[in-house]
């Protein structure tokens, strides 16, 4: 029987209309870090969840401009995404769902039943403003000056008015607020709680869930209606619980029977006592993560989500991304430009998840620009952790000192605990200046020469130092990671790694 302590983490998962961009590639290596914090040095036992978003009017629209049958341009762009898994040196044991999978489109539909048995589906006629790239409804507050959606204000508000059914949100506002009230670190940071607390604070407004089939064909069949399809948000965000096998084939129990014991939701999704889920998302997510989603788990019967980590945005410049401006980093194109440069595959995915974690602000929005990039990899990278590896383990091995033992295993973290992954990693990189430091002031290397013994325990205490750097680097870097341990336990001067060449 397996013991160990259960630990589920998702993505959110990014429509299939565009390729991958900087953005996601930035919440994927977040997630990794976390995941592998928890499943190689807490060694618990992790269910890491992340996949592709294919439905709704944003994928169909996309298909039809570029003529392609909607299921094929959809495989195409998942296969896109999945490949982006290996690029980033995400685990390899992730999980990795498609909102199309027929299991999946079962759950949806379960999902609704549940919902619509509660009384938390009906049906009206729906006029709003909508912006297709949220896929949501704005209100005035959400539009600029021009009418324009505030995150997507390229695109024209486009006006609906036709019948649709709706979720009873309204419904949820005070077990919303309570929910909140008993679980004071659901959202991280503190901030965007406290954004979210608000916008329930002002009153819920019932939200579409469906469109009609003769307008957008391209989504879950709504169960017992056929002219309409689910909503694109309500579909997708079952993915949290389709992918965990959500519900059972048979018996189809509620919670109260004692729904799903043993069973992989059960274990990682957890109980309303116990909860399990972590989920991670951007800022233009908060609400649908926090907020929706966990009203429609209230609906039908199944335990809240654990916590929401909120990340903010990647600017270029000082400048939103966008395709008009021709700013839109992508991450194949970083890592290929990278190995153009010099650096393997496999430098060139650790430099790119060392921007991301340690130049970019975990919760706040960061910036991009392949010249900060370059000054970063130089000054952390190269002359930072692949020169001090460098420097001791030639000093070591050159002087006949040898590593005195492996220290113990790397624990655990209290900034790694809390998802301060930036702060994590200026935590290592000083430990890195702390070492250079040292040997500038000791000079190891020339003491030696007069008194063997004082060097032998310098250098002793900076292989210590090394040791130490490369276990904390294991959920961070884990192929730098890997080469030092690896030259640590087999130290001959042959084995250095050249961790990370200069790029000029």
């Amino acid at each position: 029987m397996d013991t160990k302590e259960k630990f589920y983490i998702t993505t959110t998962l990014p429509y299939v209309n565009s390729d991958p961009h900087l953005g996601f590639a930035l919440e994927m290596v977040q997630a990794d870090v976390i995941a592998r914090y928890h499943g190689e040095v807490l060694k618990q036992d992790v269910f890491f969840n992340t996949g592709t978003d294919e439905h709704g009017q944003k994928v169909f629209a996309k298909a039809v401009e570029r003529g392609k049958e909607i299921q094929n341009y959809v495989d195409e762009y998942a296969d896109k995404f999945r490949q982006l898994m290996p690029a980033l040196g995400i685990s390899p044991a992730i999980h990795f769902i498609r909102t199309t999978d027929a299991h999946h489109i079962a759950a949806a539909q379960e999902f609704w039943k549940r919902c619509f048995d509660n009384g938390d589906i009906y049906k009206k006629i729906y006029k709003i403003k909508y912006c297709v790239g949220c896929e949501l409804e704005k209100t005035e507050s959400d539009l600029d000056a021009d009418g324009r959606c505030l995150i997507h204000p390229h695109l024209e508000i486009e006006l609906i008015d036709e019948e649709n059914y709706f979720f009873r949100f309204s419904k949820y506002e005070k077990p919303l607020l309570e929910f909140y009230e008993k679980n004071p670190k659901f959202v991280v940071p503190d901030f965007r709680f406290n954004e979210i607390k608000q916008f329930v604070k002002n009153g819920l407004q019932d939200f579409s869930i469906s469109r009609l089939k003769e307008k957008m064909s391209w989504g879950v069949p709504v169960p017992g209606d056929e002219a309409h399809v689910m909503y694109v948000w309500f579909d997708a965000l079952i993915n949290y619980v389709s992918t965990l096998g959500w519900p059972p084939a048979s018996p189809p129990l509620t919670l109260g029977e004692g729904w799903g014991e043993g069973s992989k939701f059960y274990d990682f999704w957890g109980t309303v006592e116990h909860p399990n889920a972590i989920q991670i998302a951007g800022k233009d997510n908060l609400r649908q993560q926090s907020a929706m989603w966990q009203a429609m788990l209230m609906s039908a019967g199944l335990p809240n989500s654990k916590q929401i980590i909120i990340h903010g945005f990647i600017n270029s410049g000082g400048q939103k991304m966008s395709k008009s401006l021709g700013n839109v980093a992508d991450p194949y194109q970083i890592i290929n430009l990278l190995i153009s440069k010099g650096l393997t595959k496999e430098q060139a995915t650790d430099a790119l998840r060392y921007y991301l974690l340690r130049e970019i602000s975990t919760f706040e929005d960061g910036d991009y620009t392949w010249g900060k990039f370059l000054e970063s990899y130089n000054a952390g990278l190269a002359n930072g952790i692949g020169n001090l590896t460098s420097r001791i383990l030639k000093m070591a091995i050159s002087n006949g000192v040898n590593p005195i033992g492996p220290i113990a295993s790397y624990q655990s973290d209290v900034l790694l605990d809390n998802y301060e992954l930036q702060k994590y990693a200026d935590q290592i990189w000083k430990k890195i200046q702390g070492c250079d430091e040292y040997i500038q002031k000791n000079e190891p290397f020339k003491v030696i020469k007069i008194d063997r013994g004082k060097a032998v325990k310098e250098i002793e205490y900076l292989l210590s130092e090394l040791h130490e750097i490369a276990l904390s680097l294991q959920p961070f870097l884990p192929k730098t990671s890997e080469k030092i341990l690896a030259v640590l336990k087999e130290p001959k001067l042959e084995n250095i790694p050249r961790l990370f060449p200069r790029i000029e």
